[in-house]
């Protein structure tokens, strides 16, 4: 029983105290940034977490300014000036994938989310749809076809193309928002999902193969 106890703490105490070391590690960092610079030179007009509002608010102001035609064609430049760069180039372009996945950017370009089996029958995949199969390659193939992007899991930011019949996808319910949850997740958040627990911890195969 004591032991029981002694878990069931475990588990409600360590989320909190993780959350509690991630945030307040994410703060100093943040801090520091401007802090220091800002410390120096305001002495004793300086107050504890100025840091911190100086960097939101500079942030705003760099997309603000990024919104407009200038500051597009500025972040173009600074961004070809770093793909030049061998070591700084692969840091950058790792960096902005993860950022561009996180916040969801370019999910306008997927038309939808689909199951497709593959790589064998019935073993599905969950893909998305980047657009109709076109040009050369749905001049070899005389049915309609979807050029499809595969996730990989828990990283969606690499994955691989597949060239798929319209005919051998089936369109689920759900948005990219969450299928790309459930991706990140491992499949342990799903859309829509109103199946009860079982009673017990036995899964439902073994419950087949016994006599």
């Amino acid at each position: 029983m004591l032991k029981r106890y002694f878990i069931t703490g475990l588990l409600v105490t360590l989320p909190i105290a993780g959350t509690y070391m991630v945030l307040s590690i994410l703060l100093k960092s943040l801090e520091g940034v401007l802090g220091n610079l800002l410390r120096t030179h305001l002495h004793t007009h300086y107050y504890p977490g100025l840091g911190i509002t100086v960097l939101i608010v500079l942030v705003f102001l760099v997309g603000l300014f990024t919104t407009n035609f200038i500051g597009r064609w500025v972040v173009r430049r600074y961004e070809r000036l770093l793909r030049r760069l061998p070591l700084v180039n692969t840091v950058y372009s790792a960096i902005k994938s993860v950022v561009q996945t996180i916040s969801m950017q370019g999910k306008q370009n997927f038309q939808g989310v689909v199951l497709v089996e593959f790589p064998r029958r019935e073993s599905y995949l969950l893909a998305f749809v980047v657009n109709n199969t076109e040009g050369s390659i749905a001049s070899k193939v005389d049915q309609p076809m979807l050029n499809l992007f595969v996730p990989t899991s828990p990283n969606p930011t690499s994955g691989y193309l597949l060239f798929v019949p319209e005919s051998d996808v089936q369109f689920l319910d759900f948005s990219v928002e969450e299928a790309m949850k459930m991706v990140m997740s491992g499949g342990i958040y799903t859309p829509g999902s109103d199946v009860e627990p079982l009673e017990d911890d036995t899964p439902d195969t073994a419950r087949e193969r016994k006599p």
